[in-house]
């Protein structure tokens, strides 16, 4: 049997996704990111902006861009996906029909819904997603949800357990700006978005609700744009101390950091390789290497570690390679 079906016994596994996801907004910047996409390969996702993207009037023209750089060739990957307006805008529908219905669908890798206020008002959206993105040709098309809002904290377990939603992430500066003066604007920045208990307690929570539904939680912004060791930095204590397995990023120079800080260590991904080996070689039960009982629990740890390598473009060890092959697809029973 693949491991994915030994190790998580017919359940669900826990979604992966790059560890960056890059936004931009303006012609210039999104065509860029294509291009840095292209150089660097499919180690991080992009992010094509209609909320913040879009100046005022220009809204429509907008949208029908990023479905026209959805399906230029230029798109290799497939790793692009749309952040429309919220879905209280008068140009939410319009986005959908546009983006999630238009030239660019089969290309769309997910649709970002921004300042959503509960969980029906993301099945809501949901919904409408799916009936012009199933006009497209396209099925269950994958939603990032931004929790900003305190509805969207109060919820965020419910819309995590959303089979369509495979991430949520962090919208720090509105969540802050939400208290209305009680947070200090302090804590949209390191060091306090990392100690404000308001704060630590929103990320955390949102972290957890993903991790609970195999789902991936995303890191906020870092606004400090000069220098790329800040945003390194915030993406290394995101991960360590909140859990968290994906970061945004604003500027071209903040990809490389955050895509280093989440991959694991070469020493890493060399000892799950050599367990995972090993684990293999005894059709998944326990084993003792270097003085440490291992079982399927901390397989799965190191299968998780041997996956987000192969994300970030690491080459695997040849001892993983047989393992990291596609499961095999299982004809029907006959009846």
């Amino acid at each position: 049997m693949h491991p994915s079906e030994v190790l998580f016994q017919g359940n669900r596994q826990p979604l992966l996704l790059p560890a960056c996801d890059h936004y931009a907004g303006s012609e210039k910047l999104m065509r860029k990111s294509i291009v840095l996409q292209q150089e660097l390969g499919p180690v991080f996702d992009i992010t094509l902006d209609c909320e913040d993207g879009a100046s005022a009037g220009n809204e429509e023209a907008h949208a029908q861009l990023v479905a026209e750089l959805l399906a230029s060739p230029d798109n290799h990957h497939r790793r692009i996906g749309a952040r429309v307006h919220d879905v209280h805008s008068p140009f939410f529908a319009r986005d959908i029909e546009v983006i999630a219905g238009g030239v660019g669908a089969q290309a769309l890798a997910y649709i970002v819904l921004p300042k959503v206020n509960s969980v029906a008002e993301v099945i809501d959206a949901i919904a409408f997603i799916n009936g012009h993105a199933t006009q497209a040709g396209r099925s269950d098309l994958p939603v990032h949800v931004l929790i900003e809002t305190h509805g969207a904290l109060r919820d965020a377990y419910d819309i995590a357990a959303l089979p369509q939603v495979q991430c949520l992430s962090f919208g720090i500066m509105d969540f802050v700006s939400s208290h209305y003066g009680a947070i200090p604007g302090a804590a949209m920045r390191t060091p306090g978005q990392f100690t404000h208990p308001l704060v630590v307690r929103a990320k955390l929570e949102m972290a957890a609700a993903c991790h609970a539904h195999g789902k991936v939680p995303s890191h906020n912004v870092t606004t400090e744009i000069k220098d790329p060791a800040v945003a390194a930095n915030d993406a290394q204590r995101a991960a360590a101390e909140f859990g968290y397995t994906r970061m945004w990023s604003i500027h071209p120079d903040q990809i490389k950091p955050i895509v280093k800080t989440f991959t694991p260590r070469l020493s890493e991904v060399n000892e799950a390789a050599a367990i995972l080996h090993e684990a293999a070689n005894v059709q998944w039960g326990p084993i003792s290497q270097n003085g440490r009982l291992h079982d399927r629990a901390s397989y799965r740890y190191y299968w998780t570690i041997l996956q987000r390598a192969r994300l970030a473009g690491l080459t695997l060890p040849e001892s993983a390679a047989a393992l990291m092959q596609p499961p095999p697809v299982h004809p029907l029973e006959p009846h």
